[in-house]
């Protein structure tokens, strides 16, 4: 996807972030892939409430398929947003979610996987430190709508 840095984590923040992040990830004996970890606070400026860290494994637009990694800390949601073509499924590598979807809430641990079909609004907060895998659809922007109307343009990414 190409990325708009303004909903990004940047300098020290996103430093402190990420040694943490690598902190927990070593104590769990995971190694990402090469590849830039993307720190969102979706441009409110509130990573630890609001945010999420991804590790991107490949997006490939003309192929139909995306696969990334999503940290999230204790605490810090992922917020309530659908894609309108973005077809999605989670699986709980590590640590515990609570994942909104719809109208639905439901607790997801280590190994729970959970597909969202396009325009299902979803979020999920860390209960735990937890480490997810999406494979989807490809990732692009002007697909993410959220119902926060302060993130992006009026909700959209």
């Amino acid at each position: 996807m190409e990325r708009d840095d303004r909903y990004e984590v940047h300098g020290t923040a996103r430093e402190k972030a990420l040694e943490n992040i690598n902190k927990q990830l070593a104590e769990w004996g995971i190694t990402m892939p090469p590849a830039t970890a993307v720190l969102f606070d979706f441009g409110l400026g509130r990573f630890m409430e609001i945010g999420e860290t991804e590790f991107w494994v490949a997006n490939e637009p003309d192929l139909g398929y995306c696969a990334k990694f999503l940290f999230v800390f204790a605490g810090q949601t992922c917020p309530y947003h659908h894609h309108i073509v973005k077809h999605g499924t989670f699986f709980v590598l590590k640590g515990r979610v609570l994942m909104k979807y719809g109208s639905e809430e439901r607790v997801m641990e280590q190994g729970d996987v959970l597909a969202i079909p396009p325009g299902v609004g979803h979020s999920f907060t860390g209960i735990t430190n937890a480490l997810l895998l999406e494979a989807s659809m490809p990732s692009t922007l002007h697909d993410n709508f959220f119902a926060d109307h302060e993130i992006g343009q009026n909700g959209m990414i």
